[in-house]
């Protein structure tokens, strides 16, 4: 089989079960963070802590700011197989051809920067480009023989993943914040649970492994995580039984 065609099969594969990559990268993420506390080669540092889930909600900004201007049936959660009814252009996508997977990257480095070991960033950075360049082959193999030229013109301007220079280029759709509410509202869901998640093993394995003391900064997080869990819970109840973040062509 040509390496193309392998290519392009691998990354259709890989792009199907994408939601689960996060899933290896935090349960290893989490188990070597138990193996540095309790071998005591972790120095906690509560403002490092912080500083990590801001690069991680940089992530979901620029998520977010893709999100909100994208129209109907392009950059979807969409598992089974490759759906675009035009070539993303404006917006993000003036920046860099595959914004939703940088987005993704900084939502999981904040989370391998918490281990604070140069090692495990640097396997992650691996796994997350090899793993991400086949999905990435197989939509650009997708798009462009949908939209032959239109994809390929744009494709020559803009970088794969990496801006070269800021050229924004306003998208004719308005922002939807509403969108970004129906779509996006998860993203901060799970990102403040995996940062309490981390902050409760600290404090479990700090305390000698009493479940229920924390440290004022796990209370924080704890709070925080009820706060958002309880909004996560009235959009999806709202999302799910009315159609109040419905948004025409989006």
């Amino acid at each position: 089989m040509a390496l193309i065609e392998t290519f392009r099969r691998q990354g259709d594969f890989l792009f199907r079960y994408r939601s689960y990559l996060p899933v290896l990268l935090i349960l290893a993420g989490i188990g070597y963070y138990v193996y540095l506390l309790e071998t005591k080669q972790y120095s906690y540092n509560a403002f490092y802590f912080f500083a990590c889930f801001v690069v991680s909600f940089i992530g979901l900004v620029i998520r977010a700011i893709t999100i909100g201007y994208t129209p109907k049936n392009t950059s979807g959660r969409n598992t089974k197989e490759q759906v675009a009814d035009t070539v993303n252009t404006s917006g993000m996508y003036s920046l860099v051809r595959h914004s939703l997977y940088l987005g993704n990257f900084f939502m999981w480095f904040g989370l391998a920067l918490l281990t604070k070991s140069y090692w495990f960033v640097i396997s992650f950075l691996l796994v997350y480009w090899l793993y991400y360049e086949r999905i990435m082959y197989a939509e650009e193999f997708f798009l462009r023989n949908k939209f032959g030229s239109d994809y390929l013109n744009w494709a020559d301007s803009v970088p794969t993943f990496i801006p070269r220079r800021f050229r924004w280029r306003s998208p004719n759709n308005y922002f939807s914040i509403r969108n970004v509410i129906k779509r996006e509202s998860i993203g901060l869901f799970k990102l403040v649970l995996l940062f309490f998640v981390f902050q409760y093993i600290h404090d479990v394995v700090s305390n000698g492994g009493k479940l229920l003391e924390l440290s004022s900064w796990g209370r924080a997080w704890f709070i925080a995580f009820i706060i958002v869990g309880v909004i996560y819970l009235t959009l999806r109840t709202i999302r799910k039984k009315t159609r109040l973040l419905d948004v025409d062509g989006r």
